[in-house]
């Protein structure tokens, strides 16, 4: 897509902010000229605080967010990996459900399973520990020097890409979003960001809305995609109850015994009161000792990330076997110390 610059910042800025007051959407054009616009500080803090809000109250659209995305990519640090295939893991977060890191070591399991991962995380925005808390916990000094991202996939399966490094954009909107404090377009970005832009995704949602937008998105982008969410609200497969899978192959609710599974206890999910609790369990899934409840959620995760992975060619049991393998074989845990060596 081409894109043209905004020319009369303010005048430009006043007629957007017009338009969302008639209810009208802005273009995917339009909104990648704003974000450019942010980043070389064009704007008044009121007019992105009142653009930022119209859009919350509205309703984003998917060109919307989209134009975002692009300008967010646009302006930051790419990550070009040399490897063909592989996914990322990840949640839109804001379930409160404060579980412990299940999108990460879901991630770790894949790569101990030879499954290519390209993890983007950032640190905890709401639950005590975020991707990046656990990985930096173990040891792991960020980089966004490709050779050695390169290195890490190619030789543990895993690259971790810490969101601060690669997306310039998010620092000139911190303040703001400080200061109004409710969630904005920026709270949807998160997976649509990956510097590494990889062809394939598994996202969990916390909500059925959110879970029809990011569908919507994924389909323009047009990657192989899973969207995950439990019918009781967390943003990813929490074994807790029911839970729906919406990818580009099929659409379908699941019970936990569909996959063979036992429903889960959610207070064993919870990652802790403090960043060491919740890496204590990390590990403990990874060295197999973790309770029934935490092993078989990232399993699950997994299992669904794998079949993503595979564009639907593997049935759901098949990728659970091959999940389970990787932990109880300590594959999962070996590898990960592995990336831990390449990393620290």
């Amino acid at each position: 897509m081409i894109y043209t610059t905004i020319q009369d910042d303010n005048t430009n800025m006043k007629e957007l902010l017009s338009k969302m007051l008639n209810h009208e959407e802005l273009s995917r054009v339009e909104m990648h000229d704003i974000l450019i616009g942010i980043t070389e500080e064009r704007f008044p803090t009121e007019q992105i605080a009142a653009l930022l809000t119209g859009l919350q109250m509205r309703g984003i659209s998917v060109d919307e967010l989209l134009g975002f995305r692009d300008g967010i990519l646009e302006t930051g640090v790419p990550a070009i990996l040399d490897a063909e295939r592989y996914i990322d893991i990840v949640g839109t977060g804001g379930d409160q459900k404060n579980t412990f890191n299940i999108s990460t070591c879901s991630c770790v399991v894949l790569a101990g399973a030879g499954y290519k991962v390209a993890k983007h995380g950032n640190v905890a925005a709401t639950s005590v520990s975020g991707a990046s808390n656990v990985i930096e916990g173990h040891g792991v000094k960020f980089t966004n020097d490709i050779d050695k991202l390169n290195r890490s996939i190619n030789e543990s399966n895993f690259t971790y890409l810490h969101a601060p490094l690669f997306a310039r954009a998010m620092k000139f909107v911190a303040p703001i979003r400080k200061n109004i404090s409710f969630p904005t377009i920026f709270n949807l970005l998160g997976p649509l960001v990956n510097p590494s832009q990889p062809k394939c995704s598994l996202l969990g949602v916390a909500s059925l809305d959110q879970m029809r937008l990011y569908n919507a998105v994924y389909q323009k982008l047009g990657v192989d995609y899973g969207i995950e969410t439990s019918i009781d609200g967390y943003d990813e497969i929490s074994l807790t109850g029911n839970f729906k899978i919406s990818t580009n192959k099929y659409e379908r609710i699941y019970s936990t015994s569909d996959i063979k599974m036992p429903v889960a206890k959610a207070s064993e999910l919870i990652g802790g009161a403090t960043k060491e609790e919740a890496i204590r369990i990390f590990d403990d899934v990874l060295e197999n000792k973790a309770s029934e409840s935490q092993k078989n959620v990232v399993i699950a995760n997994a299992a669904f990330a794998i079949q993503v992975y595979e564009a639907g060619k593997k049935d759901i049991l098949e990728c659970c076997d091959i999940a389970r393998e990787s932990i109880e074989s300590g594959k999962a845990l070996k590898n990960f110390k592995k990336f831990i060596e390449l990393n620290s």
